[in-house]
């Protein structure tokens, strides 16, 4: 257990002290246990569970943005810098599941956040830069190229946010870009007139002969972003239209998305039980039903803690089925008291695990559920079950339930190997009509199979379950379904499955 505001622990000293004043009255020190108890629940007591990992659809984008001292000019209100900022913030606002880096440059890149999903960070790292600690006059663009060549992502969509500096040489830079597989996105802060720049005192900067330096848009963008494909923008009337501007930019991208996985951590919140007997103990001083409510104590007391050890059963199976451990977690979930869908689900895909394919299927047929997404994969998981019991009509018929609810690439394809098995077996016993069978007439125990059998049954895996309804003429159905849904490719293993489900993230170190 662990208090995510451990810092109110400073407020029991004052606590302490009216304790220790108190008047030696059972009535007082009720009450300053009370307040005791409700600052344990200010602090959030939680238990703190194993961190997941949760699948996101997301971009890679890398934002690059120009600090060196000319963006302090003030042709673009309130300033280049301060524009771009507040652009940068409405796009992590606008923009919330993207992975997302921020660079700062000057003549040498600067990390301020890894890639990361998290924007708030990102809006904290970007709020921390302070322009008045930054002389460096000079802006590489070159060196912010070979520093991004460097980052192991494989699609980099780049939003570069600069004047340009006084770079003049596009061909090194193009190299680059091509090279590294940069999509490249330009906003161009300044103007063809530019302005002055002031400095932290007032003054207006000049260069060593005394004369007025003044800071313009440098054309060479342009030139960059026409030799690279790449849209160009310059600012807008507010930020927040050149930032709809930039998002138009990175929705084309679309093709670009890819599956990560994120660790996310997760609590069971507990500040409701302190809360709870103070409120027990306040009732307790200021009414007369005490008898009544004691009774009442011990009954939800009685429940909760059953509540409770069902929970951490649950928690320790999931955590012994990903170790491969499945016998353990059998013995988790079948001394779970208060079932629920969670726990009947995760029992049924630990039956299948050790090769039960009896137990799992009674499992998953015993699970209820009014969500479609549930029912399907009841359905599908059913169906794996009786391929591997060789019940194959049962199968198809699973397996066609399951794709009326919506199509599955993996129900579509056990489909047709399901089809393919039972005309096997009608071969086998020498019928010449493919007519329906009964499920009863296959057998769960042959022994005489040929090797491609064995290969296409081991493809058949996964988890779910659900109701059952009866059809006629299921051939039929299961053939019209096939001859309508296109033909796919074989999917990949099983095996191939887990390792994306495991999740992998390419950012072993992001820096």
């Amino acid at each position: 257990m662990i208090l995510l505001h451990s810092y109110l622990f400073w407020f029991f000293i004052p606590l302490a002290i009216l304790f220790y004043y108190r008047k030696k009255t059972l009535v007082e020190t009720t009450h300053i246990l009370i307040l005791a108890l409700m600052l344990v629940a200010l602090m959030r007591p939680v238990w703190h569970q194993t961190a997941q990992k949760r699948q996101i659809e997301a971009r890679d984008i890398i934002i690059a943005l120009d600090i060196s001292y000319s963006m302090r000019a003030t042709d673009i209100q309130p300033s280049r810098y301060e524009y771009a900022k507040e652009t940068i913030d409405i796009l992590l606002k606008n923009n919330t599941t993207d992975n997302i880096m921020l660079i700062a440059f000057t003549s040498n890149p600067l990390l301020l956040s890894p890639p990361t999903t998290d924007h708030e960070l990102i809006s904290i790292a970007l709020k921390s830069i302070n322009m008045e600690y930054i002389l460096t006059h000079g802006t590489s663009l070159h060196k912010l190229f070979n520093k991004l060549s460097t980052l192991k992502i494989e699609n980099k969509h780049l939003l570069l946010i600069t004047d340009g500096g006084e770079e003049t040489n596009t061909q090194q830079l193009n190299k680059i870009i091509q090279n590294s597989n940069i999509s490249l996105t330009l906003l161009a802060l300044g103007t063809k007139q530019g302005t002055t720049i002031k400095q932290n005192n007032g003054s207006v900067l000049k260069n060593k002969e005394g004369d007025l330096i003044i800071s313009r848009l440098n054309p060479m963008l342009k030139t960059l972003a026409n030799e690279n494909n790449a849209l160009y923008i310059t600012a807008k009337d507010s930020p927040s239209l050149t930032a709809q501007t930039i998002m138009k930019s990175i929705k084309k991208h679309q093709a670009n998305k890819q599956n990560i996985s994120k660790m996310q951590q997760n609590f069971t919140e507990l500040y409701f039980i302190p809360l709870f007997i103070a409120l027990l103990l306040f009732i307790t001083i200021h009414t007369r039903a005490i008898k009544y409510l004691i009774i009442f104590i011990g009954l939800f007391g009685i429940n909760a803690q059953a509540s409770f050890l069902d929970d951490i059963r649950l928690i320790n199976a999931y955590n012994a089925y990903k170790i491969g451990d499945f016998n353990s977690s059998e013995k988790y979930l079948e001394n779970i008291t208060n079932i629920s869908l969670q726990s009947l689900m995760a029992l049924g895909n630990t039956y299948y695990k050790q090769k039960k394919y009896t137990q799992a299927l009674f499992t998953y047929q015993s699970i209820r559920s009014t969500s479609i997404t549930i029912k399907q994969k009841l359905y599908y998981n059913s169906a794996n079950c009786y391929m591997k019991l060789q019940k194959y009509n049962k199968a198809i018929d699973n397996y066609s339930k399951a794709l009326q609810l919506g199509f599955d690439r993996d129900a579509h394809y056990n489909l047709s190997l399901a089809l393919q098995q039972q005309k096997k077996e009608k071969k086998n016993q020498g019928l010449s009509n493919p007519n329906a069978q009964s499920s009863s007439t296959s057998s769960p125990n042959q022994e005489t199979q040929s090797s491609e059998t064995k290969k296409n049954k081991e493809k058949s895996s996964g988890s779910g379950g659900g109701t059952q309804k009866s059809n006629k003429s299921k051939e039929e159905t299961d053939k019209k379904l096939l001859e309508s849904t296109p033909s796919l490719k074989q999917p990949m293993s099983s095996k191939v499955y887990e390792l994306i489900n495991k999740g992998y993230i390419y950012e072993k170190q992001p820096w």
